[in-house]
């Protein structure tokens, strides 16, 4: 190389424009290793979950026991996906996440909330990287992204297979809120319609992004100062949120429609639902800043206290009128303080939605506003007294690392039912719901004694619940046999005629007797109750097949049943030796033959049956 290409390139080296591109570089270096950090911090947090069993709340309807979701990608699960709900929730979005992360690893619970760690890892460095680039402030966007990722309030949205579509709704909210970032930079038609796709996965997630717009509002306030543009107003800002509002408006009529379509909506007396909900908003702002003795479910309040309620109120009260004070010096309070109260509406319970008084995994979105408010407000401090930054750095890191220590001995309660419902029972009183999911684990366990005395403690806590009758009837059926167990399903349909297990239970119960009419009778009741449950149609099949002058019903039900279970080998079996039992030797063959797919050593009638058949028409005998 000549001395004067040498020169050059140091001239071009020590130019302005390459001194900005190592600076940028230097920066995206600085960027990158805090999402190496945060990689790091959530693994040993959430590394454990990998071995973690699914949880009886909820995960074998949206998971393991759900038929749509076993039998994979097909039209009609897609199908279901968008026109169905699943206890209470219309999420079309996350219901096909759960049929891809079967498709992947089938039934390993441990991969299955590993994928829900992904998700959460992805959101946390799309929470950081919407807070970098709308404010330029590195420090307190790392610290945000930190605490929202380690914090204990979120473990449940995390370690829940089934709140998978919280921890996905969080994901298309920043990701909305992201390409908002890039819209309020260059506003475009293209670049809208990009944040109304993403907030359309958000609220096909869950319907809790439905605050999205309100959110967006508050980011053009503070940190994107755009009311103060002089060509823009408070209404081309509102008129801008309209079509993203008429999706809020759409979701949250959809959500109401399913919910109440489920039983989910709760008839609480109205005030007793606004001072839970006031006492809501007093116990997040404690958990936030001291998240202990956290559980899966806390109990809903019997009696308003006034005192509480008063408390609630004057501290809502005094801290919206502090911010709004500051709101011009310090526009970040307000925000963050608007973002928490907006965003918590729609789980707050004015309008009730299942049995809890209040629930982590309501904090998820919602903490990211009180957290903006303290991250930036640290930094006000700093910058106004520079000797107090590096204390309030080490301060910032001390909460991550508590957050960080706190949160994984949290998660390892969720390893099973076992461990996460007795941590709730020693948490909380009187938590019925505890009670039940501790002896529904006891009984899968072969703990029979141990669940029985848990679901008597919940018939003491409450004489009318059939569930729990239902219950013991069946503890006691695998204990002691039929004739103990039958007073209990009896007694639990009279406490609650809704109680799908106790016609189940009793059904079979009386088909071992003989009493095939009263079996008809009570596994037609559970059809009745749940025409996709697979168990209720196959019971009511064998037993209409006990009545020669019934077999095409029998027939039917069978059908009916291997349509929800196409895999199932024991299903295909049972209706395989009906129809050669009635004459219909094509169809049989058929369907043995199909035992054989899934099964590849069946029992010896099964084997009997289809050489017998296979003979009769002529085909090559012997196995498939």
């Amino acid at each position: 190389m000549s001395q004067d290409s040498a020169s050059l390139s140091e001239d071009q080296l020590d130019g302005p424009e390459a001194l900005q591109a190592a600076a940028a570089r230097k920066q995206r270096l600085f960027d990158f290793v805090i999402l190496l950090g945060l990689l790091v911090a959530i693994l040993i947090v959430y590394a454990q979950v990998g071995s973690f069993e699914f949880s009886n709340l909820d995960d074998p309807a949206f998971v393991y026991q759900n038929p749509h979701v076993a039998n994979g990608f097909t039209r009609a699960t897609i199908q279901w996906a968008f026109t169905s709900q699943t206890v209470g929730h219309w999420v079309p979005v996350t219901a096909l996440s759960h049929v891809l992360a079967v498709n992947l690893f089938g039934m390993e619970s441990g991969m299955h909330h590993l994928l829900n760690v992904a998700f959460h890892i992805l959101t946390a460095f799309l929470l950081f990287a919407v807070l970098r680039r709308a404010t330029g402030s590195r420090g307190p966007s790392a610290f945000v992204a930190f605490a929202f990722a380690l914090h204990p309030l979120n473990v449940e949205s995390v370690a829940w297979v089934t709140e998978r579509k919280e921890v996905l709704a969080g994901l298309f909210w920043f990701l909305a809120l992201y390409l908002y970032v890039r819209y309020a930079e260059h506003p475009s038609t293209g670049r809208y319609l990009e944040v109304a796709a993403a907030f359309l996965l958000a609220l096909m997630s869950k319907a809790v992004a439905i605050s999205f717009p309100l959110a967006a509002l508050l980011f053009d306030v503070w940190p994107f100062r755009r009311i103060e543009r002089p060509d823009v107003t408070w209404r081309t800002l509102i008129a801008e949120k309209i079509p993203l509002l008429l999706l809020s408006v759409a979701a949250t009529y959809v959500a109401y429609l399913t919910q109440g379509a489920s039983g989910a909506i709760q008839a609480f007396p109205a005030p007793l639902r606004f001072y839970n909900a006031l006492m809501s908003y007093g116990i997040y702002l404690r958990q936030i800043f001291w998240p202990t003795r956290l559980a899966v479910f806390y109990p809903y309040p019997q009696a308003i206290i006034l005192g509480w309620a008063a408390a609630s109120i004057i501290t809502l009260l005094c801290v919206s009128a502090l911010v709004v004070s500051v709101r011009r010096s310090r526009p970040y309070l307000a925000v963050g303080w608007f973002w928490f109260l907006a965003t918590m509406l729609p789980t707050i319970g004015i309008i009730q939605a299942g049995k809890q008084a209040h629930a982590d995994r309501y904090m998820y979105i919602p903490m990211v506003g009180l957290l903006i408010a303290l991250a930036w407000g640290a930094a006000d401090v700093c910058a106004k007294w520079p000797r107090l930054r590096w204390g309030m750095e080490i301060a910032g890191m001390a909460v991550c690392l508590a957050c960080l220590v706190v949160a994984r001995t949290d998660a390892a309660y969720w390893q099973n039912s076992g461990t996460l419902f007795q941590r709730a029972l020693e948490v909380t009183d009187s938590n019925l719901v505890a009670l039940e999911h501790l002896g529904l684990y006891e009984s899968n366990t072969q703990r029979l004694p141990a669940a029985i005395a848990h679901y008597q403690q919940v018939l003491a806590l409450d004489p009318s619940n059939g569930i729990a009758e239902a219950q013991i009837g069946a503890d006691m059926e695998r204990l002691e046999g039929c004739a103990p167990a039958m007073p209990h399903f009896e007694a639990a349909i009279r406490l609650d005629p809704n109680v799908l297990g106790a016609y189940l239970n009793l059904g079979n119960c009386l088909a071992l007797q003989g009493d095939n009419a009263g079996a008809v009778r009570n596994f037609g009741a559970a059809v009745h109750l749940n025409p996709q449950d697979a168990r209720s149609l196959e019971g009511l099949a064998l037993s209409l097949s006990k009545f020669p002058d019934r077999l095409p019903e029998a027939i039917q039900q069978f059908q009916a049943a291997i349509r929800l279970q196409p895999r199932n080998a024991k299903l295909r079996g049972e209706f395989g030796m009906l129809l050669a039992r009635s004459g219909r030797g094509e169809e049989a063959i058929r369907q043995l033959q199909e035992v054989y797919e899934l099964e590849p050593f069946p029992d010896s009638e099964i084997s009997a049956t289809l050489n017998r058949l296979r003979a009769e028409s002529n085909r090559p005998a012997g196995g498939h």
